[in-house]
């Protein structure tokens, strides 16, 4: 079904969503979004002040006590109602992704698929939050433990899947009784603010959900966190930038999740089946055009299969169509903007540099928009920044390895620990993997295995807690431990 463009536009608020209303910042002031195809601006956004910020979390702790009081059933039909609206709307929020964000139409409406998910997933959590009951060892009290809603939130998304990343921590919130400032990144703001509009057809109460989009993300994040009221911050973003968080979340003792970033490694080994391997490399690479924190970032390959796999590789990445995402056939759409793809460009330089070369690829497309061709490259040293950088767009540097040993070495060779994936007919090396790697995801002979019903998260610089599964409503919960008196104490 064709959307017109232009009424879908009109549809989406531009406003910030404070105590239920949608209104202009406290001082008029507006941003710009952007379609990275094309470099034209689509839309003209209002941009929250430290002001508005402050607004945005006295509406959440105003409501908080209220919400936290509904009945897990009555937080469970509100998501349900928002996951069936959604599905209504999907071509509407994969047209609006793919506008903001610039990846091909097909994989908005994955996206689309796998976003609303957390929302039914989280509907049928909520009432599912369960504490537990036991005597203790020494037979003198009964233990009694519930979880509560740790509290107002502050949620701070990134730009890489507008729909998913802000479902998948709306959704958790709302299921465990939290109220909520949802801060949009600056880039892709617009499926964010789609998204609340669902949640309020769907029925959220006014001030269980704020928006805040805003040209500059230290406007809002600062005084929200200085705030003694906040009791949980969840970002997804940077590594950087999660720390800086972390600081500021340590004077208030905030609960925190922070998802950060990677440095994938996909390792083929010699059993390998190469046909397989290379269609879940193409998933694992090229899923976003490369622009996700768990996407392969260096495909370390068993020196005897090295070869045939780089060229079958090569030849499927030379397939992809590149261009604007809303047009018939695109299967690899731009980088997110300018300074994205100069990055890439300077990742490849170095490389080649270095000695490697490119089998593809290795070079941006003139004209509008922000593209770069899907590349391959071989004979990359083992220091080369593409392999130690995250790359975060359509680049797949090729390591080789000779034994299982330094397979593992050279995987946990760096700083991060998101995802990793792995590929051979060897099923005991599925545990040996799962020992050695330092990841907090492993795809198995998979290249795509986010679910959300499985837990997300990283370990080492890539992050701390877990969304989705049973884990991700955890983490906006806290445990309270009532002991009582036996009556049959002494007896």
């Amino acid at each position: 079904m064709a959307i017109n463009v232009d009424q879908l536009l009109a549809k989406v608020p531009t406003g910030l969503l404070i105590a239920g209303e949608w209104r202009d910042a406290s001082d008029g002031g507006t941003f710009d979004v952007e379609n990275p195809a094309t470099g034209e601006v689509i839309a003209t956004l209002a941009s929250a002040t430290r002001e508005d910020a402050a607004a945005a979390l006295d509406a959440a702790c105003a409501v908080q006590k209220d919400w936290a009081g509904t009945s897990a059933r009555e937080r469970s039909n509100i998501l349900r109602r928002a996951f069936d609206l959604i599905q209504e709307r999907a071509e509407e929020f994969a047209t609006l992704m793919t506008l903001e964000m610039g990846k091909p139409l097909a994989e908005s409406r994955g996206e689309v698929t796998y976003g609303s998910e957390f929302l039914r997933w989280f509907s049928e959590e909520a009432v599912r939050d369960y504490g537990r009951s036991a005597p203790t060892p020494e037979g003198n009290l009964r233990m009694l433990t519930v979880r509560k809603p740790v509290g107002p939130c502050l949620l701070i998304t990134p730009w890489n899947f507008p729909l998913a990343m802000g479902t998948r921590k709306v959704a958790p919130a709302v299921a465990a009784g939290c109220t909520m400032v949802l801060k949009p990144a600056r880039l892709t703001p617009l499926t964010s603010q789609y998204l609340a509009q669902t949640l309020i057809d769907a029925g959220l109460p006014a001030g269980v959900l704020n928006v805040v989009s805003s040209a500059s993300a230290g406007d809002v994040s600062e005084p929200i966190l200085a705030d003694a009221r906040l009791r949980k911050v969840s970002f997804t973003g940077s590594t950087p930038v999660g720390r800086q968080l972390m600081k500021q979340a340590a004077d208030n003792v905030l609960r925190t999740s922070m998802e950060l970033g990677g440095n994938a490694p996909f390792l083929v080994f010699e059993d390998a089946d190469l046909d397989d391997a290379v269609a879940g490399a193409m998933g694992a690479k090229m899923r976003n055009m490369g622009e996700a924190c768990t996407a392969a970032n260096r495909f370390l390959v068993h020196e005897s299969v090295a070869e045939e796999f780089a060229s079958k590789f090569a030849a499927k990445m030379e397939e992809l169509s590149t261009g604007n995402g809303l047009e018939e056939g695109t299967t690899c759409g731009p980088l997110i903007e300018a300074k994205a793809r100069k990055t890439v460009a300077e990742l490849v330089e170095d490389a080649v540099s270095r000695g490697a070369r490119a089998l593809t690829g290795a070079e941006a497309v003139e004209g509008a928009g922000y593209f770069y061709r899907p590349t391959v490259l071989v004979d990359v040293p083992a220091d080369a920044r593409v392999v130690t950088e995250e790359i975060f767009g359509p680049v797949a540097p090729i390591v080789t390895f000779s034994t299982e040993e330094e397979a593992f070495e050279l995987a946990n060779a760096t700083e991060y620990g998101l995802a990793s994936y792995a590929y051979t007919q060897d099923p005991s090396r599925m545990f040996r993997l799962s020992d050695h790697l330092e990841y907090g995801l492993m795809g198995f002979n998979a290249g795509v295995i986010s679910n959300a019903a499985a837990p997300f998260g990283g370990v080492k610089q890539s992050g701390l807690g877990r969304e989705g599964g049973a884990e991700g409503l955890a983490e906006y919960t806290t445990v309270q431990y009532i002991g009582i008196k036996d009556p049959y104490a002494g007896r």
